[in-house]
């Protein structure tokens, strides 16, 4: 197929702000447009005006816009590349889950702390894959194979698909097929409340939908380009009343001045903005920061103003899996942190589990 490239039109002045990603830019690899779901996105591409180029393969993508790298990483924020998912061997996702299940790449937000600040090296652009067939047929056999255990895949391991779902329409396609799986589970969490396209698909409670939350200090400072705090709240709300399961990561939890109120006042804020049926079945997954030499380095040179404190000598090396290690919190302050934490959530959800705290 031949597709002449095009680009927007110069914008008015002032452009109507929407609360839904757009990228500046879309590139589309070979053969996505031969998917539906490709030639959706790419017709949205067209309605929307917005640039697009045609790419033999996303690693080929060295042109981003931009004099430094700095300016060229905040670029590849704004670009979407509509792919296809070759590899459909799973990787695991522990403790969330026993596998994370593939559908997008990469995320909108500017969190200063985030870990796909490394693992998606120099190509922090974000990716959409439209096989999402044969990705829900590559999970059904792991389901097959584990039998008759339940298998539960996680989709938010490498991007935020909340944020991109009103282009992508991934989660849905999930939750409808997870709800026919009687030994499979979906699980995903977001910082995004664009939920409402969930709320009416069929999930037999086979999607826990979690919401990613922290005290006032670390949304304000570390989490630009994300949904409010209010947003997420009223977003879990609504899958509450739609029957979903519902959970909460506080992540990461930062040691900084007022810790011990901000934390608490973050149960509080949750348990006064909640409907009560909201909290039933509700689970909580708590996550110290944590950093690595690799990305304390780049997250200095993408944010050189950050206020995020990565100081080694305050930190205790903690050794991971695969021989890599990260710098984590004493101990003694992670234990006040977990002990804090765990008696507020008891206090005011007394019927929730809390699945970890790493």
């Amino acid at each position: 197929m031949s597709i002449t490239v095009m680009d927007r039109p110069s914008p008015p002045k002032e452009r109507k702000a929407t609360p839904e990603f757009t990228p500046d830019l879309v590139y589309f690899e070979p053969k996505t447009l031969e998917y539906p779901k490709g030639r959706r996105i790419f017709d949205w591409v067209q309605q929307e005006g917005i640039p697009y180029r045609m790419t033999t393969s996303h690693n080929r993508i060295t042109n981003l816009p931009g004099e430094t790298e700095l300016e060229q990483y905040k670029n590849a924020k704004r670009t979407l590349v509509v792919g296809i998912r070759k590899t459909l061997k799973f990787d695991t996702s522990k403790p969330s889950a026993e596998y994370a299940i593939p559908i997008a790449t990469g995320c909108m937000g500017h969190c200063h702390y985030c870990y796909l600040q490394t693992t998606l090296g120099a190509k922090p652009y974000i990716r959409i894959y439209v096989n999402t067939d044969e990705i829900m047929e590559a999970a059904k056999g792991y389901i097959q194979e584990r039998e008759p255990e339940i298998t539960r895949f996680e989709a938010a391991c490498t991007s935020d698909p909340v944020g991109l779902e009103p282009i992508s329409g991934s989660l849905r396609e999930l939750i409808e097929f997870m709800a026919d799986q009687p030994h499979g589970r979906l699980r995903f969490v977001t910082k995004y409340h664009h939920v409402d396209s969930l709320l009416s698909a069929k999930h037999n409670g086979h999607t826990r939908i979690r919401f990613s939350v922290n005290a006032e200090y670390v949304i304000r400072n570390f989490e630009p380009n994300t949904s409010r705090f209010e947003e997420r709240i009223e977003a879990a709300g609504k899958v509450a009343r739609a029957g979903y399961p519902v959970g909460f990561i506080i992540a990461p939890i930062i040691w900084h001045e007022g810790w011990e109120q901000g934390y608490s006042e973050l149960i509080e804020r949750l348990a006064a903005a909640l409907p009560p049926d909201a909290t039933h079945d509700l689970t909580f997954e708590l996550i110290q920061h944590r950093f690595t030499k690799t990305a304390k380095n780049v997250i200095e040179r993408r944010y050189p103003k950050t206020k995020l404190e990565m100081d080694i000598e305050k930190r205790k090396y903690k050794w991971g899996r695969w021989g890599q290690g990260k710098y984590v919190y004493p101990d003694e302050q992670a234990d006040a942190l977990r002990m804090l934490l765990s008696e507020r959530i008891f206090e005011f959800f007394p019927k929730s589990t809390i699945d970890y705290f790493t």
